[in-house]
């Protein structure tokens, strides 16, 4: 016989489940239908990023100076003390010579003071502070052993001077060694980018620069004449001129390739003038000068709120420098860059 029951209806949470279901199924389908591959980035947003971390190398590179040019002179320091403490050793020695031969001579003449062996035994200090002991020498012992306790004071100074130095040398080598992986880093990055260019890419980003430097070396010649400076800055710009087309390479001094403060203190060197080696330093000295109408060929001109690039006026807005990792000394509009300041030397 039929079964005249009505067939059991799905709960209205099982429903719900299922039409959510089915909604997401619609919705993915139409999502990955219209999805488009992921678009390269253009050229100028590829330059933008670039021109961003190269400041920030460069930024780290100005860091990397500070503490190369530290750990130089701590060096140097170092060496120094060490030399004071080889030669103060040698001056205690005869000091302690003169005091084992009068010792000597009191033995032959009858035995040795009891107090003057209980020093060359020991340590001055315990014996000179003692009156009793101070009582039973002789002048020109008293004054020997004073003598002798001042050298060791000093010495002893100046071993812990060194001591500290040398702490301080490796907290800065420590440093040294995070910057310099901070530059690699961040022109690591930039490079990757650079190579993800396509071949005309590439070539319109160096056609590019090439028109702009040219276009900045012919506004700083104004129309084909000589830019020239007076006195020590001119010397220093003339001198940088010969540097023209000459690599920019992080922490580089010369001869062959320079960064930014490297290309300038090089600069007032060859000028006869010593000027700092990182650019944060560099804004330190001279006069400064917050009007661009009033720099001169061959001021200093810093670029950027922390001050971490710097070049040489060119005359007409243009700056000579060493602007970057793939670029070399060259002219650039000083617009191209926020100035902050000149300083004259």
């Amino acid at each position: 016989m039929a079964s005249h029951r009505r067939p059991k209806q799905p709960s209205r949470a099982r429903v719900t489940v299922l039409t959510t279901a089915a909604a997401a199924a619609v919705a993915f389908s139409a999502n990955a239908a219209n999805a488009a591959p992921s678009a390269k980035p253009s050229l100028d947003e590829v330059k933008s990023k670039v021109d961003e971390l190269y400041q920030q190398a460069e930024q780290a590179t100005e860091k990397f100076n500070g503490a190369k040019d530290k750990q130089e002179k701590l060096q140097k320091e170092i060496s120094t003390i060490q030399d004071n403490v080889a030669r103060g050793q040698q001056e205690l020695n005869k000091l302690r010579d003169g005091i084992g031969s009068m010792a000597a001579g009191q033995y032959r003449s009858g035995g040795i003071d009891p107090s003057l062996q209980l020093f060359l035994s020991s340590n001055p200090d315990d014996y000179l502070d003692k009156a009793s002991t101070l009582d039973q020498l002789s002048g020109q012992q008293i004054e020997a052993l004073k003598k002798i306790q001042d050298k060791q004071r000093e010495l002893a100074q100046e071993r812990a001077e060194a001591t500290e130095k040398l702490k301080d040398l490796a907290a800065t080598r420590t440093e040294l060694g995070k910057k310099k992986q901070e530059v690699q880093d961040k022109l690591g990055e930039a490079q990757k980018l650079l190579n993800s260019l396509t071949a005309k890419q590439k070539a319109e980003l160096a056609a590019q620069q090439t028109r702009a430097s040219r276009a900045s070396q012919r506004t700083a010649l104004d129309g084909g004449g000589n830019v020239t400076g007076s006195g020590r800055a001119g010397a220093a710009f003339s001198w940088a001129q010969a540097q023209l087309g000459k690599p920019y390479v992080y922490g580089a001094s010369g001869p062959g390739a320079y960064d930014c403060s490297g290309l300038t203190s090089q600069a007032y060197a060859a000028a006869g003038i010593s000027i700092p080696r990182t650019s944060e330093a560099q804004a330190n000295i001279g006069s400064r000068i917050y009007s661009s109408s009033q720099l001169q060929v061959g001021d200093l001109v810093f670029f950027y709120g922390d001050l971490h690039h710097v070049g040489l006026y060119a005359g007409n807005g243009q700056v000579l420098h060493a602007p970057h990792t793939g670029a070399v000394v060259r002219y650039e509009a000083m617009s191209d860059m926020p100035f902050q300041f000149g300083v004259r030397v």
